[in-house]
């Protein structure tokens, strides 16, 4: 089959690999000029399956409302709310129901699962070599914080999910390079989990897919899709914020993938056997002629990356991947570099940062690993993650014919990227998924 996929961030990627390697003739189109430019860029890179929940959930709608006036708080609402703000908080608050989160933190985890066992599988069959390691510390800084998360704890499978309560003395044998100073009561430690450079890992298997055919057309912009057998895809020149010379607007342009094209400045009509819409935030805009209107908002998240300190006598920066649950904020040991993220932060500009969020990864970096980092070689990134209200992503058919869906993941799309491209891959040729896809289509959201 001739497969277009639509968004090259991890989603894109990893549907763009499995469709290859099941021998489809895939092109994946992107308006940026590389992989993994946007959302996947530089978000956290857990992967702690058992932590994958819906953000709705009992308790959420009054635990929000109490974070509007906190200095530090995880949860932000900011002006500039678009016009379907609203009707997306109403359904997320209808969702916060006990039954409606049970069955979608079921499907979470059941794809979240199958996804961690997807990436392990073929990390090792490709030897890819990305930053990465084992371990997942949730830091607990009171009794209070130990309290809130026993209910959680309670719902985790010993068996898929193991974890050890351990006390401050456990969590500094773990994570050496604490600060002892912090006070710190408890935490919680899954050996299982782990953290990986998202980025890396999307650059890498854009270079496997390419191996088996697959081609990256970067810098494009897909203009509309019309549904069919065959469908097609309308096509042409991403638009930049540069302004271009008149030489320059009658010439074609290059991408920068091996198997660079030149395309007309003209939109193109391309005709193709399926269509899969990864395109994050911007699937809205190319579905609503369709007919197909989901509820994806953009939550903001953040984080700073900086190099760490190199010091033989004391050792700096985390180990693997911590998360401070009071401030929902994790902490991450890629290579050489140390990266804090966190906040979910609705409405505002992706372009506008805030300054209050950025004080609260600092602090939380500043009371664990005090002078660990460079930061005045600091990067600091905000992304826009594709939220749906109820928590799931939607994988599968679109209602029209031809037009496949894998969208909405929000702040979890690197852990559950390769279970879903997988889940994707097998419903386009018909074949039985490897796990239950039960609540992942698109009636979910439209019900």
């Amino acid at each position: 089959m001739r497969v277009a996929v639509i968004g090259a961030g991890i989603i894109g990627v990893t549907t763009a690999y499995e469709l290859a390697s099941d021998g489809h003739e895939v092109s994946v189109f992107e308006r940026q000029g590389t992989v993994a430019a946007e959302t996947s860029f530089a978000n956290a890179g857990v992967i702690a399956p058992g932590y994958v929940t819906p953000w709705a959930g009992p308790g959420m709608p009054g635990k929000v409302l109490g974070h509007l006036l906190s200095r530090h708080a995880p949860v932000r609402l900011r002006a500039g709310h678009g016009a379907g703000t609203l009707p997306w908080l109403w359904k997320w608050w209808r969702a916060c129901r006990l039954r409606t989160y049970q069955a979608n933190r079921l499907r979470m985890q059941r794809l979240a699962f199958f996804s961690r066992a997807r990436l392990h599988s073929i990390s090792q069959s490709l030897q890819l070599d990305y930053e990465r390691s084992d371990g997942y510390l949730v830091l607990l800084r009171t009794p209070r914080d130990l309290a809130l998360v026993q209910p959680g704890l309670a719902l985790l499978n010993p068996l898929t999910s193991p974890f050890k309560l351990l006390d401050a003395k456990q969590c500094l044998a773990i994570e050496p390079g604490l600060n002892a100073d912090t006070p710190l009561h408890a935490g919680i430690h899954l050996p299982d989990d782990e953290v990986g450079n998202c980025r890396q890992f999307a650059h890498l298997l854009r270079l496997e897919a390419q191996k088996l055919g697959a081609s990256f057309r970067f810098f494009t912009d897909v203009h509309r899709i019309e549904p069919g057998t065959p469908p097609r895809l309308v096509y042409g020149q991403a638009q930049t914020d540069q302004p271009r010379s008149k030489a320059k607007k009658t010439r074609p342009f290059r991408n920068d993938a091996p198997d660079t094209q030149f395309l007309p400045n003209e939109p193109v009509t391309e005709v193709f056997d399926a269509i899969v819409v990864c395109a994050a935030l911007g699937a809205g805009a190319l579905l609503r002629p369709l007919g197909i209107k989901l509820p994806l908002l953009a939550v903001h998240g953040y984080s700073v990356t900086a190099p760490l300190r190199h010091n033989d006598l004391h050792p700096q920066g985390p180990r693997s991947a911590l998360m401070d649950e009071r401030y929902k904020v994790a902490i991450s040991r890629l290579g050489n570099r140390v990266r804090v993220a966190g906040s979910a932060e609705i409405g505002g500009s992706l372009n506008r940062h805030d300054e209050a969020t950025l004080k609260t990864l600092h602090k939380v970096l500043h009371d664990w690993f005090p002078g660990a980092a460079q930061m005045a070689q600091a990067q600091v990134w905000k992304g826009a993650r594709p939220m749906l209200p109820d928590g799931p992503p939607v994988l599968g058919p679109s209602g029209q014919a031809g037009v496949w869906l894998n969208l909405g993941h929000g702040s979890s799309g690197w852990a559950l990227s390769c279970g879903s491209a997988r889940l994707l891959a097998d419903q386009v040729v018909g074949r039985t998924p490897a796990i239950d896809t039960e609540g992942l289509g698109i009636e979910r959201v439209r019900g």
